[in-house]
């Protein structure tokens, strides 16, 4: 259903004002998004095929980072090609239900990778605190429960906020940002958003301290586990194994509350861009990066991978 403007004027377009209307800067950036995206695509999408094809890879960590690489090249397509039109086109539109789309399914990526980053800390804490019964509390039926878990978590999340987004009532087309996100919509309303504020900071929390908490009790034991271990070796190899994914939670997390939980009157809609920019497109980028590159087995399978086929053209 298409809204209507202050003055009766039919809503059926946003303008996305991006980042700059210098042509020459347009074309740079479009250089740079464009490196970055195909990166974030050919490094998640080779580590799904990596993960699916290793039959040695096929165990619970490696199916949550499979889900997780995934996700990231899922809610970065969310944003990222149309980002790269708007950079070469003159008219840089996207229709009412085109901006509610890609708040909802972005809204719901993202969710549904926080609840999948507690799954994976939940994952680690039952291998280094009950390694013997590992394979059997985490077994296929419960890696999936989860994963589906993770999936209506971000979906019931984005239904929400989606919704409350879009009640309001807008008085200006013109979106100051590069893809439609709830702050910079906000910013368009002619009314108060007072109690709409108070709903996105409330389920917003709500995640962040389901997420956070199973996050931060999983690695209380998992540390105290390590502790108690006898040898150095053993606590370094502890460590080395949580290293990556406590990585990516703290730098994912800290960009999300920074964004989405700051008060109203502290939001900078540019310095908001530019955030953005690091977790739509820049952390999706990064995470197969650490992942593979702290991981053995992840960097064995890629070599075997590369000589199957390299061979293959000679066998055929």
């Amino acid at each position: 259903q298409r809204m209507e403007l202050e003055n009766g004027t039919v809503l059926s377009e946003f303008f996305l004002l991006g980042f700059s209307d210098h042509p020459e800067l347009q074309n740079v950036l479009f250089a740079v998004f464009f490196s970055i995206y195909s990166v974030t695509l050919i490094g998640n999408l080779g580590m799904v095929l990596l993960i699916t094809t290793s039959s040695h890879l096929h165990t619970p960590m490696y199916f949550f980072l499979c889900m997780l690489s995934f996700i990231d090249g899922c809610y970065s397509s969310v944003i990222a090609p149309k980002l790269l039109v708007d950079l070469v086109s003159n008219k840089k539109t996207i229709s009412y239900h085109g901006c509610v789309a890609q708040l909802y399914f972005f809204c719901s990526l993202v969710d549904t990778e926080s609840f999948l980053l507690a799954a994976m800390a939940y994952d680690r804490y039952i291998a280094i605190c009950n390694p013997l019964l590992y394979t059997v509390i985490m077994s296929k039926r419960i890696c999936c429960q989860l994963a589906i878990g993770a999936f209506l978590g971000g979906t019931m999340s984005s239904v929400i906020h989606t919704t409350n987004t879009f009640h309001l009532s807008f008085c200006s087309k013109e979106i100051n940002h590069f893809f439609c996100d709830i702050s910079p919509l906000f910013s368009l309303s002619c009314t108060d958003t007072y109690k709409h504020d108070i709903v996105l900071v409330v389920f917003a929390s709500l995640v962040e301290a389901i997420c956070l908490l199973t996050v931060l009790l999983s690695y209380v034991c998992i540390i105290a586990a390590i502790l108690k271990t006898g040898s150095a070796e053993g606590r370094r190899k502890g460590f080395s194994t949580c290293a990556s994914h406590l990585t990516v939670v703290t730098i994912y997390h800290g960009t999300l509350i920074f964004i989405y939980l700051r008060p109203s009157t502290d939001h900078s809609l540019d310095i908001d861009k530019v955030t953005s920019v690091f977790y739509t497109l820049i952390i999706p980028m990064l995470n197969p990066l650490i992942y593979s590159l702290r991981n053995k087995d992840v960097k064995n399978a890629c070599r075997k991978l590369v000589v199957i086929l390299y061979l293959l053209p000679s066998l055929s």
